[in-house]
């Protein structure tokens, strides 16, 4: 069983002959991320303003919809069939984007990291579905999930069991995941398996955490984004659950440490720079959040 939304709370079709979106979307900036040609943000929610007009646009659509976690990317006359599904999806020849995000994680991006071996990791989880964990194996046997944090933990335990996979959590979010198998503790990195490590990151969340991957793969959670925005790396400073002083902290102490050339957050855009350019800009950004103080909650302010 997946968690699909149920036919009959699907709002009625669009009276037009193309791409929309329905009045269920909640501005999660997913299809922005994947058809940014065609889908912007107009009056807090994504809005389709040009139809795609070659093959390779039309994917890009197709790809919105399925990674759409209240399925709002809609056609009149084109259905969500797995021969039109693009997922996995490639973003290079290491890193695939799972899609299908979840309703239970925000609509937070997933992602699957082939190793050397042949084997494969899961960061955070996709919606729900046996067929998609079918899909997800086909790229190799997935040995761990790895959780970046409490909001992101819903899947955690099907996806792992699904695959005889072992379930990691920071222990300060562990009440997300109680039945997490490996815990990371304190604030020190915890090697997760050959060239793959834990950086716990407080901040966000009190067990944020990212992983770094082959000093090339930094898969942020929600500590730090692409903003397309500014054109930089960003926190979400008003959507801060645990305490910005903290995310400020954690930052000054675990970026000097760090050196990747892609950024793969949950929410937010992905980027790939140069190492030393993303260094620069992630030494910019520490410095930045320190200067921020504690906000009130407001999703309406983050700078996608």
């Amino acid at each position: 069983m997946s968690d699909d939304l149920s036919p009959e709370a699907e709002p009625e079709e669009s009276a037009g002959e193309g791409w929309y979106v329905d009045t269920r979307c909640t501005n999660c900036d997913v299809a922005r991320q994947l058809a940014p040609d065609m889908i912007r943000e107009q009056d807090g929610r994504a809005e389709v303003f040009r139809q795609p007009q070659t093959e390779a646009e039309q994917r890009q659509l197709y790809a919105a919809a399925f990674a759409c976690h209240t399925r709002s990317i809609r056609h009149p006359a084109h259905h969500l069939t797995p021969d039109v599904d693009p997922f996995p999806l490639a973003l290079d020849d290491t890193v695939h984007h799972c899609g299908h995000n979840s309703r239970h994680t925000a609509g937070a991006n997933a992602y699957l990291l082939r190793r050397p071996t042949g084997s494969t990791m899961m960061i955070d989880t996709p919606r729900w579905s046996a067929e998609l964990a079918d899909r997800y194996e086909a790229l190799g046997p997935v040995t761990d999930v790895l959780l970046t944090h409490r909001d992101h933990a819903a899947h955690g335990r099907r996806y792992a069991d699904r695959f005889g996979a072992r379930l990691w959590i920071h222990e300060g979010d562990l009440d997300a995941a109680p039945d997490a198998d490996h815990l990371i503790r304190g604030t020190d990195p915890v090697e997760i398996g050959a060239g793959v490590t834990a950086y716990p990151l407080p901040g966000h969340t009190r067990g944020s955490v990212l992983y770094l991957a082959d000093g090339m793969y930094c898969f942020s959670g929600d500590s730090f984004y692409w903003s397309r925005t500014t054109a930089d790396l960003e926190v979400a400073a008003s959507v801060t659950w645990y305490s910005i002083t903290e995310l400020a902290a954690s930052l000054a102490r675990t970026a000097p440490r760090l050196r990747f050339e892609w950024v793969l957050p949950g929410h937010g855009d992905r980027k790939r720079l140069p190492a030393e350019e993303m260094t620069r800009r992630l030494a910019h950004l520490t410095a930045r959040t320190r200067t921020l103080q504690p906000q009130p909650i407001d999703f309406t302010a983050v700078r996608w």
